[in-house]
């Protein structure tokens, strides 16, 4: 039972434990994945979460509202199966890592960007033993090797549900050095978004913003909060 029907078909939600780990249960079934294996979660937390989501449904199923038990389905349907593949891509943005290209003016953005960015590439060299190499403009500029390759080392260490969740800290804040600092509660959530969103923030006070991009942005910030709370649910 995949659960991903249109229409509520359950009365009760609960949560099992079981050898392999929590099951969230509807009307005492397990649910399964889209790909039909069982959605069977590392912790507790993370089941009471995924449960909750399915409580919370009305009379139609709406997949947009269950963060939880999408992240779940990908870790367990996709991401296990192409874990070294996922790692590899996410460790790639640290090659051009928005917080190492810096604008050369106006003074202000400058200053914003140092003040919001240097704190973060120097706990991430102190952290983790690395070295960066910022630059101003967008030409791609090379990162040692030896910085990467620790990355990627640290990055390898994820299980499948927290990789699951750094994609989208990655992917949404553009950052690899910002989902790193998530997930070593460097600093909070929102506070480490509103870092990535610096030189966005920069432009709509200049020239003003759009619907389609507002609304672009605020998809792109609930996904990343999503995303945070996810990892925090995985240990």
């Amino acid at each position: 039972m995949s659960g991903w029907g249109r229409k509520r078909f359950w009365t009760s939600v609960d949560v099992a434990e079981t050898p392999e780990g929590f099951s969230v249960r509807l009307d005492g079934r397990a649910l399964k994945t889209p790909a039909k294996a069982l959605l069977v979660v590392p912790t507790r937390a993370m089941a009471l979460l995924i449960a909750a989501e399915w409580e919370a449904q009305g009379d139609q199923i709406r997949p947009d509202s269950m963060p939880a038990t999408r992240a779940a389905n990908a870790a367990l349907d996709k991401v296990r199966g192409q874990f070294a593949e996922v790692a590899e891509l996410l460790t790639a943005y640290g090659e051009t890592d928005l917080l190492c290209y810096r604008a050369d003016g106006p003074a202000e953005l400058v200053a914003r960007q140092a003040a919001a960015w240097d704190p973060l590439l120097d706990w991430a060299a102190r952290h983790f033993g690395v070295d960066w190499v910022v630059t101003t403009g967008v030409m791609p500029t090379p990162q040692a090797a030896a910085t990467l390759d620790r990355l990627a080392a640290h990055v390898a260490g994820f299980t499948a549900f927290e990789l699951t969740a750094f994609h989208d800290l990655v992917a949404m804040s553009g950052s690899l050095v910002i989902a790193l600092a998530l997930t070593e509660g460097q600093a909070p959530p929102e506070a480490l978004w509103q870092a990535s969103r610096i030189d966005e923030d920069w432009q709509v006070e200049q020239w003003g913003e759009d619907d389609e991009a507002a609304a672009t942005a605020a998809r792109r910030h609930r996904a990343f909060l999503d995303a945070a709370r996810f990892f925090a649910v995985c240990r």
